[in-house]
Parts: structure tokens; C-alpha cells; sequence
């Protein structure tokens, strides 16, 4: 079963001064994680984790694994921002996007970013609105299924992301010709992976499309972006990802295909979003309600307004009912929110021990693309977000937001003066 890296004791001490519900995470559980990770590929002397900040944007957490050698990877303006806020400059930034508006290239630019070209025409385009770098990657999508030997993963033919490999090769030329030095490859084909295979697999793919282009066209290749897709076992009887295996596994695949090629000096990045945060946040919500009809309902103080996954994807997350953890699951509910659309749950027909009015629920999981997926339907608000520290102490790194948050944009009306 999974384990809370809160206590109740805890969380009752926590509510007197930050009311249900919040998202918390564990600094510990962080940090910890980011230094295996930095150990798995610490054969490779140029590895670099850019850390996918729209999982997470938050900059106390993005300052915690600045700390931790971590750069990041953007996709907006308002990630740059913050970006540049936490103190990310230059190469510690790689900036990935796709239909990106000018004034992002732009941004991109002025912090010296790394950018990722995510098709063929924003080669002309980002040329001409902010000119282009010394050093580019450009995303590849090699179309079709992808699979390993655990079978279908993903399907990137239906993905609107990426070069074909003839754009690759024609890219690569017409950016050398302009003037561009360096090269990187980016290319994510799967997402939320629970296998080891994923990552060796898609290496092998960059690593042999590397030497393609390498041979092609004469650029110099200086870096390999694995990306994201690295999966984390939300179900307690899924088997984790061992982060060791599958950097072994990368390196394996580079020393049988790059090192021949005299390509050894290349560096790989990862992206990883969820595989670093998720497990280290839970969203605390409280029961507030029960109804009895055709079905047994739990309704919550939390909403999909503060985790959409279920709701959006019928996303499974595990639930801990506090202080019950021993009690029989002998109950069958669907745990609930109160926005006016009938896929705000939480769970469906799950086993739980008998809930009571005032009961404390973690949602396990969320410390990733979860208060970064709220919206405000129904005028709902966000949630607080806090920081169980190393010391055990806890921070608040984000307010909770008030009507005045919510009302703010009618600024120029009379109708609110909050």
C-alpha cells in the first residue's frame, strides 16, 4: 500500500493554520529523488536534468532543484519568466514549445536559452522574429507505433509534435548554412512509461538517427534530449521504475552505438516532469459530506478544480483515508467534488474504510500536473500549495487565492471594489 510521507498528527497541527484543501510536498522526497537520478546517469559527463516546469511552477520547488544541479525545461512566456525569476540563465534553460508565439522566441532568446524547434517552419520563423543562436535542437517524430519488447507504447504518428525524418536532415543542413553551430536531439514518444525499457529503447532510436545526421549533413551534434515519459506506479500494485536499470540501460545503448561512430563526447538531457515531483506531493482534502442514493458518495472539500486527472483522463489516484490506514476497505464509494459536471471524482466504486464527516483524505500522487492543471470553473479558487521541509517544519510557497484573485481582472469595471 502506499504510505503517506505525512502523519495524522501532523496534518491535524498543519489544518489549524492552513485550512483543507492544499496540495503539500516533501523537500526531503525531492531532493532525495534528484540525487538518484543525477546517479544514474552520472557516467555521462555532460548530463543535465531540465526539469519540465509545467508539471510543477512553482519557484520554491524550481529553487530546490536548482540546488540540486537541475536545469529547467519551459514552454511559455510565464515559464520563462519565472525561469528567469528563480535565477536560470543561459544553458540551464532549454526552451520547448510548439505553436509558439513570437514575443516566447523572443524571451527565449534574450535568456540565451537552448531552443527546441518543434517543426520545420519555425526555422524560417524564429529567424525571422528573434534571429537565430549559435546552438538549436530540434524535435524528432518518427511517425508510426512506437513499441518495445513489453509492446505498444504510444502512438507518435498521431502526435502533432516533431520533425519527419527528412525534416530532420533538410533542417539540420539549412541551419548549419545559417550559421548555427551546434545541434541537439529532442524527441518524446511515450508518456507516463512503467517499464525500463522506454528510456534505452528511445536512446537507441536518437542514438542511430544521431549518426544518420551527423553523416548527412557535418553538423556536430552536442547533445541528446531523452525528454519526459519516465512514468511513476500511481496503482499500489504497479512496480515502480528502477531509475538505475534504465540509465544502465542508456548507457549500454551509447557505448554500443555512439562510441564506435567517434560520437562519445555527446551529452544527455532528460526532461522529466512527473517522474521527479509526483510522488512527493499529495493534495489533503477533508469530507465535508455524504450522500446515500443509488450509489454511496463522499463529497470533499476539494474539487477537479485542484486535480483534473481523474476527472480529464479517469486518471487513477490513491487515496489514504488518515488514521484508518489498518481499517478494513469494506465500503464502496465514489469520492467526489462539487463543481456542476458529473466527472468530478476523484474515485469510482472504490474500497475504502467507512468515511466520517471531518475525516482528513490524501490523494497520493499529485506533486505533478496537479494544482498546474487547476481552473477556476464554477468560480472556484486554488488551493494553498505547502512545503514539508527537511527539518519537518512547513512552509507556504503559494496562497490560496481569494474572490479578490478571482474578480482582479475586471479591474477596469465598477461592479467589483474588493
Amino acid at each position: 500500500m502506499k504510505k503517506p510521507f505525512v502523519t495524522l498528527e501532523q496534518l491535524k497541527e498543519i489544518t489549524k493554520t492552513y485550512p483543507t484543501p492544499f496540495h503539500i510536498y516533501d523537500e526531503k522526497g525531492i531532493r532525495e529523488n534528484a540525487r538518484r537520478l543525477k546517479d544514474a546517469f552520472s557516467w555521462n559527463k555532460g548530463f543535465k536534468e531540465y526539469f519540465a516546469v509545467k508539471a510543477t511552477p512553482n519557484p520554491f520547488i524550481l529553487n530546490i532543484l536548482k540546488e540540486e544541479g537541475c536545469g529547467v525545461d519551459c514552454a511559455s512566456l510565464t515559464e520563462l519568466m519565472m525561469a528567469e525569476a528563480v535565477g536560470f540563465t543561459g544553458d540551464e534553460i532549454m526552451f520547448s514549445s510548439n505553436v509558439t508565439p513570437a514575443e516566447e522566441f523572443v524571451m527565449a532568446r534574450k535568456l540565451n536559452a537552448t531552443i527546441n524547434l518543434d517543426d520545420f517552419t519555425h526555422i524560417e520563423y524564429l529567424e525571422k522574429v528573434a534571429g537565430l543562436p549559435k546552438i538549436i535542437s530540434c524535435r524528432y517524430n518518427p511517425g508510426g507505433v512506437f513499441t518495445t519488447t513489453n509492446g505498444i507504447m504510444d502512438n507518435p504518428g498521431d502526435a502533432k509534435y516533431g520533425f519527419t525524418k527528412e525534416q530532420m536532415i533538410e533542417g539540420f543542413r539549412i541551419l548549419k548554412e545559417k550559421g548555427v553551430e551546434e545541434f541537439g536531439i529532442h524527441s518524446f514518444l511515450a508518456s507516463n512509461t512503467i517499464s525500463n525499457e522506454y528510456y534505452p529503447t528511445l536512446a537507441g532510436i536518437l542514438f542511430k538517427l544521431a549518426i544518420e545526421l551527423q553523416e548527412k549533413t557535418g553538423v556536430n551534434i552536442k547533445f541528446i534530449n531523452l525528454s519526459g515519459g519516465i512514468g511513476v506506479p500511481y496503482r499500489p500494485e504497479e512496480k515502480p521504475n528502477d531509475i538505475m536499470v534504465i540509465g544502465e540501460g542508456v548507457r549500454k545503448a551509447y557505448e554500443e552505438i555512439l562510441l564506435p561512430a567517434g560520437m562519445g563526447d555527446v551529452a544527455i538531457y532528460t526532461e522529466l516532469g512527473r517522474y521527479m515531483l509526483a510522488p512527493y506531493g499529495h493534495l489533503v482534502a477533508t469530507a465535508i459530506h455524504e450522500k446515500h442514493i443509488y450509489k454511496e458518495y463522499i463529497g470533499l472539500d476539494a474539487s477537479a478544480v485542484n486535480l483534473m486527472r481523474p476527472a480529464m483522463y479517469g486518471a487513477y489516484h490513491h487515496i489514504t483515508v488518515m488514521g484508518k490506514e489498518d481499517a478494513p476497505h469494506n465500503c464502496k464509494y465514489d469520492i467526489t467534488g462539487s463543481l456542476c459536471e458529473n466527472n468530478d471524482k476523484f474515485a469510482i466504486d472504490r474500497m475504502l474504510p467507512k468515511i466520517d464527516i471531518g475525516d482528513l483524505l490524501v490523494i497520493h500522487d499529485t506533486g505533478a500536473h496537479g494544482f498546474s492543471m487547476g481552473y477556476n470553473y464554477n468560480g472556484k479558487l486554488k488551493s494553498a500549495e505547502l512545503l514539508l521541509k527537511e527539518d519537518k517544519s512547513v512552509q507556504m510557497i503559494r496562497r490560496a487565492e481569494t474572490p479578490k484573485d478571482y474578480f482582479t481582472t475586471f479591474d477596469f469595471t465598477d461592479f467589483f471594489k474588493l
